[in-house]
């Protein structure tokens, strides 16, 4: 397994497109039925945050998306549409027996405090802290992806503004590979760790 990554190797990998489901959240209520969907799929989710840049000094944002995955389908939490992050998401976030898979969320997290200051995450799996074992030395989820699949997640949306009143095609494409593509990651990495035992190199 190739360890790094160039920008330009980077650059010459085909560009991956999101296929699946959106579901986009905007209310408690919404967001209600979206949790409930996501815990009877009993499946592994993704997750990811966005956040509206700031691009001037000393003024941040609150997190304005949350994003959870289910196979070929994204949730798209709206949280300042929805005025908070509620107690449905909240309780799914806190959940340890919800797996959740994602990367930088110590950081995701923090920024989530924000909305909720008690917030207390359980049931995560940090990337980050996974591909270490595999040789991996990328820490962002674009050039993990690239090594591990080939393909390039297009990062022109990142800097778009995510508290806009209606999200466009390409933003909630963008929000919704991020964590599907965890998930990927994640099984590609279990995959490759069955390999190795089966080689007897582990």
């Amino acid at each position: 397994m190739q360890a790094k990554l160039s920008k330009e190797e980077l650059e010459q990998f085909p560009i991956v497109e999101f296929t699946g489901n959106v579901i986009v959240i905007n209310d408690f209520e919404e967001a209600a039925r979206a949790v409930a969907e996501i815990r009877s799929a009993n499946t592994l989710i993704g997750f990811d945050t966005e956040t509206r840049p700031s691009f001037q000094k000393g003024v941040s944002h609150k997190v304005a998306l949350v994003q959870l995955s289910v196979e070929n389908t994204a949730y798209l939490f709206r949280l300042k549409k929805m005025g908070g992050m509620g107690p449905d998401l909240t309780s799914l976030l806190s959940d340890p027996n919800c797996i959740k898979v994602g990367l930088a969320t110590n950081d995701d997290f923090n920024n989530l405090k924000k909305w909720d200051a008690n917030i207390m995450p359980k049931g995560m799996i940090e990337i980050q802290g996974l591909v270490k074992k595999y040789g991996i030395e990328e820490m962002s989820l674009a050039k993990i992806y690239g090594l591990l699949f080939g393909l390039k997640i297009s990062k022109r949306q990142r800097l778009t503004n995510w508290e806009a009143d209606t999200l466009t095609e390409k933003q909630m494409s963008y929000a919704a590979l991020d964590a599907v593509a965890c998930v990927e990651i994640y099984n590609e990495l279990l995959t490759m760790g069955r390999r190795i035992i089966t080689q007897g190199l582990l």
